[in-house]
């Protein structure tokens, strides 16, 4: 009797070892822009921890790789960046100083999604005097759904390959993500579809797949060259070249200075539209849907 009562204790002992065994860990995600933080977690639900680097109120080209970064960086299962160069600044910081191997360039847990897409404004020749042009072409490349679709399969694929053990998680999320962005493309494209030929001002270089995608026409850009601020004397130039051709409005992401816009907008009559350009630039902008719904609705609200 004392020797099955051992055995017992054993059994129990180790069935509440069993029970009480820490689940998998969470992959931990960090996604440059809350942009693939959002479609990481549609994707990855509960199986993906994901801290953000920025916010919608931040520009993405400059951005301090701070010691808290850094920290995140070290202890990150994977990356998700846009790349394309529009984190060159400070991603390459973050990798180096946090010494952690699964996320230098070409390793697993480094994920990079302009690659992925038809990039836009490729130029044929780079040179400082041009501003701050990217060699490898327009990087902002969120704002087209069709990218988000195409980058969503591949970041699935990325998932499922680093946790293999829940790869059938990830295929059905993302199946179940690609057949409501379909269908939610085809609703933004027929509700948008008004804006056809609509002339617009951008101030950066960041609104060119939105109006690639909506068939908006780009009439002219606040900055002078890419991230270079617009002078007063380029702002009068502006207002007499739109005087011939005026847009019916100027866009302004949530993380642009609004002066130069408001002022241009006083003087050739325009109504400035404030977009989320990414998650979280609107209180309407919760997630990726969200981004879409509340852009191309404060589009159609203004081109009345």
């Amino acid at each position: 009797m004392p020797r099955l009562t051992s055995r017992l204790s054993v059994l129990s002992l180790a069935w509440l070892c069993l029970a009480t065994a820490p689940a998998q860990a969470a992959l931990k995600v960090l996604a440059t822009t809350p942009d693939w933080a959002s479609l990481t977690s549609e994707l990855g639900g509960d199986k993906v921890n994901v801290y953000t680097a920025t916010s919608a109120f931040q520009d993405v080209h400059r951005v301090d790789a701070k010691p808290s970064l850094v920290a995140r960086a070290r202890t990150a299962d994977l990356v998700v960046a846009t790349g394309a160069d529009l984190e060159i600044g400070w991603m390459p910081v973050l990798q180096q100083d946090s010494g952690n191997t699964k996320i230098q360039p070409g390793s697993p847990g480094y994920f990079e999604a302009a690659p992925l897409v038809h990039l836009l404004e490729v130029p044929s020749a780079v040179d400082r005097s041009m501003g701050d042009i990217h060699p490898l072409g327009n990087p902002h490349v969120t704002l087209n759904p069709h990218n988000i679709a195409i980058i969503a399969a591949a970041l699935s694929a990325r998932l499922a390959q680093l946790d293999p053990s829940n790869a059938a998680l990830y295929q059905q999320r993302g199946a179940d993500f690609q057949k409501r962005w379909t269908t939610a493309t085809a609703k933004w494209e027929t509700e948008a579809a008004p804006l056809r030929g609509v002339g617009v001002v951008v101030i950066h270089r960041d609104q060119a797949y939105l109006c690639n995608w909506l068939g908006l026409k780009e009439l002219a850009a606040i900055e002078p060259k890419p991230g270079v601020p617009p002078s007063a004397g380029y702002l009068a130039e502006l207002v007499t070249r739109l005087a011939a051709t005026p847009p019916k409005i100027i866009l302004r992401s949530a993380y642009n200075d609004p002066k130069a816009a408001d002022w241009l907008s006083e003087r050739i009559h325009a109504p400035v539209v404030l977009l989320p350009y990414s998650v979280g630039g609107t209180p309407e902008a919760k997630d990726l849907f969200g981004l879409f719904d509340d852009t191309v609705n404060r589009l159609l609200a203004a081109a009345k």
